[in-house]
């Protein structure tokens, strides 16, 4: 059975769904401030002859239709970066600002991490973590292909991240782009449905659980935590944030984004989950031609402490 079959309850048109997720992505590139102007970038594409669309909700993105985002030289000196349109939204949720303390609990290979220090005008502290020694590299190479200087990369397991060797005890906000079972990045890497397992869900859940709730212990009273996955399944979306919101000092809060997106659900299966999990924002491919998405706010209580 393909995978997606289980969340056809959950959608508005599932027919539209599952054609959607069955249709290749477009590459995406965002315009990276700190080298480029949004108009350097569009002069530089026109005179390179390269095709690009402006992508309607955001003035940073273009849509590249005939090639790959790697293949021009603005992007080569770091005034592009490749983004899937989605994948921004973290970055929107977060708004960090100049000057910040900011994790980033699950970084490479980076494209969340140099939006935000984008965002930041390359002012503050972002520390970029992965547990993955050998993502690093990819993570690495992209700050210092576009240009970021303020960013500290970490090799630590985001569940049980030590603050000890910093220069200070809590962060101003926290990002946690958890790995999942990342069925909605099936329109650009169709072989995660063919490895899907239950199983998996359930296990990477469990992880999910442990890497949010040391997000929000590692954050301030009154900072802010963002919780997103690029999957369908509410085992790791809205039941980990239910799971968070019972163990930690913390609430959801309202949260705008600049696409049609659905309400987060309060059942699951057996499941029930905490009614501020509406508060959440699932994103799914047949309503702005994009990937699948989950992203959720959360801010921080009086009780919490690093």
């Amino acid at each position: 059975m393909n995978p997606l079959e289980r969340y056809l309850p959950l959608v508005d048109d599932p027919d539209a769904f599952l054609a959607a997720c069955d249709r290749s992505l477009p590459s995406v590139v965002r315009v990276n401030g700190i080298k480029a102007t949004r108009d350097r970038v569009t002069d530089a594409l026109e005179a390179e002859g390269v095709t690009f669309e402006p992508v309607d909700w955001h003035d940073e993105l273009f849509r590249l239709p005939d090639r790959s985002p790697g293949t021009n030289w603005p992007y080569f000196h770091g005034w592009l970066h490749g983004q899937e349109e989605v994948s921004v939204l973290p970055g929107l949720a977060l708004d960090p600002e100049p000057g910040e303390r900011i994790w980033d609990a699950c970084a490479a290979p980076g494209s969340k991490t140099t939006q935000i220090a984008d965002a930041m005008d390359d002012e503050g502290t972002i520390v970029a973590n992965d547990s993955n020694l050998g993502r690093l590299s990819a993570l690495r190479h992209n700050t210092e292909r576009l240009g970021i200087t303020n960013a500290a990369v970490t090799n630590q397991d985001a569940r049980n991240f030590s603050l000890k060797p910093l220069a200070f005890d809590e962060f101003d906000r926290s990002l946690v782009d958890v790995p999942c079972s990342c069925e909605g990045t099936c329109r650009k890497n169709p072989d995660v449905l063919d490895e899907w397992t239950l199983g998996h869900v359930e296990q990477i859940a469990g992880i999910q659980k442990s890497i949010l709730t040391r997000a929000v212990q590692a954050t301030k009273p009154g900072g802010t935590v963002v919780y997103s996955t690029c999957t369908f399944a509410p085992e790791e979306n809205e039941a980990v944030l239910d799971h968070v919101l019972d163990a930690e000092d913390c609430e959801l809060v309202e949260l705008d984004l600049p696409l049609e997106t659905r309400p987060g659900v309060t059942e699951w299966e057996d499941a029930s989950f905490d009614e501020s999990v509406r508060k959440a924002h699932r994103v799914y491919p047949h309503h702005n031609d994009t990937g699948g998405f989950f992203c959720a706010k959360l801010r921080v209580g009086e009780e919490v402490s690093a």
